[in-house]
């Protein structure tokens, strides 16, 4: 591909999500030039793992699924890769009164050794600024300037700007594009706690997942029982993770995290796990959304503003990184010529 000097179109991702990596991944692949924003020290958004003295736990997304081709023909290289593997965890489902086991044909897949590593894989080969909390973005005589809080105005100009934010966050920078601004402003997002308990022995429950109908809980996991979980020699021999479910959280968004985890720790016993050892407790502010859109992208052509993220295209890591995927080709296909 032939260009002149200086032709090449920049463009800024804020997000380093799997919507973010996957657009940018797409574009420079096309042969843009992509700077991509992130707030974290390191990217994967929700897709998170903490890490600790001897252990580790995924404790936002807590695997993904595989259906639609793009995203299959992603999967495969990162199986290739050997940054992503099935998980055979054993899984059922609780109510009120009952625990059975919970028959599905899916295959469920993990990032190894961590749940970051299909992120950070896509990440290699793009420049990303971590750090850079991003609060505003300015547009001005057909160019954009990103201003971050901890760096203020980024030296560099774009000629396209992408949002692969959540959309309350998204909702923030628009305040110059009422159009985008409303459809951020028309999705709720909801909180979720987290909960990752430490054992120094092998709980005797027959799940690795559970998914609970009942109570304050939404989501427990053995955490250790995916692949490349357990770091040898560590006195941790076993990693559990909860999570609060949806209305649970945000009724209780702002209480203090050792109360919630007293309640979420009282939820597991209830369902036969033990009091852990250590616990960490987080708060993500925005997990999920009451009502998620399927439109999969926004673009604004007169601008050159796009947005991408779950919240645009059904929830779920597939979801998140086909949104990004979509946008790229739509930007791509949408500029002729772009040099």
């Amino acid at each position: 591909m032939e260009t002149g000097v200086g032709s090449v179109k920049n463009i800024a991702v804020i997000g380093a999500g799997m919507a973010g990596l996957s657009c940018s991944q797409a574009l420079q692949q096309a042969g843009y030039l992509v700077t991509v924003f992130e707030k974290s020290r390191g990217p994967s958004g929700r897709v998170s793992t903490r890490q600790g003295e001897g252990w580790q736990c995924d404790h936002g997304a807590q695997y993904f699924t595989v259906t639609q081709q793009p995203f299959v023909t992603q999967v495969q290289k990162w199986l290739q890769l050997g940054v992503v593997a099935e998980w055979q965890g054993r899984l059922y489902e609780a109510n009120e009164v009952s625990l059975r086991a919970k028959q599905s044909e899916k295959q469920r897949y993990v990032g190894v050794p961590r749940n970051t590593c299909p992120a950070r894989q896509m990440a290699q080969s793009l420049t990303v600024e971590l750090e850079q909390t991003v609060q505003q973005i300015t547009f001005a005589e057909g160019k954009w300037r990103v201003h971050s809080k901890e760096h203020g105005v980024y030296p560099q100009e774009f000629d396209k700007v992408v949002l692969a934010i959540p959309a309350p966050q998204a909702q923030a920078l628009l305040g110059f594009n009422l159009e985008l601004q409303a459809l951020a402003a028309s999705v709720k997002m909801r909180g979720c706690w987290a909960l990752m308990g430490r054992y120094a022995h092998t709980l005797d429950l027959p799940f690795d997942g559970l998914f609970v109908n009942a109570g304050p809980l939404s989501w427990v996991a053995r955490d250790s029982s995916k692949p490349h979980r357990l770091h040898e020699g560590s006195a941790v021999k076993e990693v559990w993770v909860l999570h609060a479910s949806a209305e649970w959280s945000e009724a209780n968004i702002e209480r203090a995290p050792e109360e919630v985890a007293l309640e979420l720790l009282a939820a597991f016993k209830a369902l036969g796990g033990e009091a852990p050892l250590e616990h960490s407790v987080h708060r993500w502010r925005y997990a999920d959304c009451a009502n998620y859109m399927h439109q999969g992208f926004a673009w604004d052509a007169a601008q050159q503003l796009g947005l991408c993220g779950d919240w645009l295209n059904g929830g779920k890591v597939e979801g998140a990184w086909m949104s990004g995927y979509q946008l790229a080709q739509a930007m791509i296909q949408a500029c002729e010529p772009c040099y």
